[in-house]
């Protein structure tokens, strides 16, 4: 039989370093993670590879050209989670 006693937490249920659940994140930190999603979901910054169907833009990229097109996606993210409203 079980004894009955205080709950212990889980490692899933305890507050992060920086305060509640998952929050306390800051700004550049949103901006980070809405860059990954749009980045992931739209395949911005991907290189021209060989796939198939029709492609936009034949060519290829360098890679400098993908980093500063994240960085500059990166830039747009950090002016709209610094927006006010």
């Amino acid at each position: 039989m079980a004894e009955l006693g205080s709950p212990t937490t889980n490692a899933g249920d305890a507050p992060d370093a920086k305060g509640g659940p998952g929050g306390g994140r800051t700004k550049d930190e949103v901006a980070l993670e809405l860059m990954k999603f749009i980045a992931v979901n739209t395949g911005y910054g991907k290189s021209g590879q060989a796939a198939a169907g029709f492609s936009a833009k034949a060519g290829t990229r360098s890679p400098e050209d993908l980093a500063e097109e994240l960085l500059n996606l990166f830039d747009r993210c950090r002016k709209a989670v610094n927006k006010e409203v």
